[in-house]
């Protein structure tokens, strides 16, 4: 097939270069020459495990091309893809702006009938609003269907690849019976294809983001009473996720969940449903705990060190939002850091591929060390915000031996209580009673 993925942020490029894999032609479009070029010259600019060769692979191919010419892409494809962003505005809304040019664009360039899908998370209602832009300028028929996805960062291209269902919203017969044929080969081993009305696809795209972060965030508001109770969150934890109606997945205390979508999303879904008329009480529940959840390293801090923290030095392990991303949206790191200034600290951090992204935000108002231990010399404290691998079984004489102080604030509960307390360490985790 014929497929034009105008937009070559996060989605699009996954989406894209994964469609070329399964034998398809696609053209990547975007308005960013820069992008585009580097794109053109192999080079990747986010990092996602196995990216990288799943495009060179198909450019190499010639399944596969990047370009600006957007109208010309347009001209060349029978199924578009819209996958440009969709930030969220002062009011938590998000900002269609972006979609809706694309499908003026689309309108105005499309030289027969097209298939256009929105790839980007958008509010229910926003396909219509993408049919009539490109109607109020196409001389041709055009199906607008849903396509939400559900990428993880870190494991975007295995979800694309190995997808555990494919979600398609479609009010044509035809333009469903194409899209699933464009989808098959993904899910042979039998995972479902699910076709809907496109309203029911846009809203299942927020719905399971707003559990997962639920999940998320009942887990932290857990860890809270346990704490305050002496009860183990990891006891909890466990008894709660053997229970087959809730399974285990997403049940782990921590600093609160950030990145692209579980913000932007949860606040979203808030804002359509106060259009509506509405209460969303269970996610201003979800998103003030996720809020508060993000200063608890701060906090314990401040606690342990005082309000001044003029002359102490903290190493930081961990700036991305999640392992395997260099992405800092929304990142709890940042929120720490931020506390820390502001009380006069010094930041000293570390992140296996973060450090870049981290420059371009903080610039030089922080340290960078190229190893996590380089990060701990003559520090009051480490704080852990990323559960990376090289974090998980670190040398602990080591540690102790860089760190001016035996103090580690787990914001992963990587670590042993039990064992943290005998070798020595002052440890605070989440949910956990101390050891001593």
């Amino acid at each position: 097939m014929k497929i034009t993925v105008i937009g070559t942020g996060y989605v699009g490029l996954v989406v894209g270069a994964g469609l070329a894999h399964s034998g398809n032609d696609v053209i990547c479009a975007d308005i960013d020459s820069d992008k585009i070029r580097r794109l053109n010259e192999g080079e990747i600019p986010i990092h996602e495990p196995g990216l990288e060769p799943l495009v060179a692979d198909n450019l190499a191919s010639g399944r596969l091309r990047f370009t600006t010419d957007v109208p010309q892409a347009v001209r060349e494809s029978d199924i578009i893809f819209i996958a440009v962003g969709t930030p969220p505005d002062e009011d938590g809304s998000a900002d269609l702006a972006h979609v809706l040019a694309v499908a003026e664009q689309i309108g105005r360039h499309m030289t027969g009938e097209r298939i256009v899908v929105t790839k980007s998370t958008v509010p229910v209602g926003t396909a219509r609003r993408v049919r009539e832009a490109v109607e109020a300028h196409a001389k041709h028929p055009v199906h607008v269907c849903s396509n939400p996805e559900f990428l993880k960062e870190g494991a975007a291209v295995d979800d694309f690849m190995k997808p555990d269902r494919v979600v398609l919203g479609a009010d044509d017969p035809e333009a469903a019976a194409v899209l699933t044929e464009l989808f098959q080969p993904f899910v042979r081993t039998g995972n479902e294809i699910l076709v809907m009305d496109v309203p029911s696809a846009e809203i299942t795209k927020y719905a399971a983001n707003a559990m997962l972060a639920t999940r998320i965030s009942f887990m932290n508001h857990m860890a809270g009473l346990c704490e305050a109770t002496g009860a183990d969150v990891d006891s909890v934890r466990r008894g709660l996720g053997s229970d087959p109606r809730i399974g285990s997945s997403f049940l782990f205390p921590g600093v609160g969940y950030g990145g692209s979508c579980f913000p932007k999303d949860v606040k979203a879904l808030i804002r359509t449903s106060r259009e509506l008329g509405i209460e969303p009480h269970i996610l201003e529940g979800v998103e003030a705990v996720n809020e508060a959840q993000k200063r608890t390293l701060l906090e314990r801090v401040v606690r342990r060190f005082g309000t001044d923290l003029s002359g102490h030095v903290f190493a930081l392990w961990g700036l991305s939002f999640k392992p395997n991303t260099d992405d800092m949206r929304e990142a709890p790191a940042l929120v720490t850091i931020e506390g820390l200034l502001e009380r006069g600290g010094q930041v000293v951090a570390h992140d296996p591929v973060a450090l870049d992204e981290a420059r371009r935000i903080l610039g030089n108002r922080i340290e960078y060390r190229g190893t996590n231990y380089d990060a701990l010399a003559g520090a009051s404290a480490l704080l852990i915000h990323t559960e990376w691998h090289p974090y998980r079984r670190p040398d602990f004489q080591r540690m102790k031996s860089e760190l001016a102080q035996p103090v580690i604030f787990d914001g992963r509960n990587l670590y042993s209580p039990q064992r943290m307390a005998e070798l020595g360490f002052e440890y605070s985790c989440i949910g956990r009673p101390r050891a001593r």
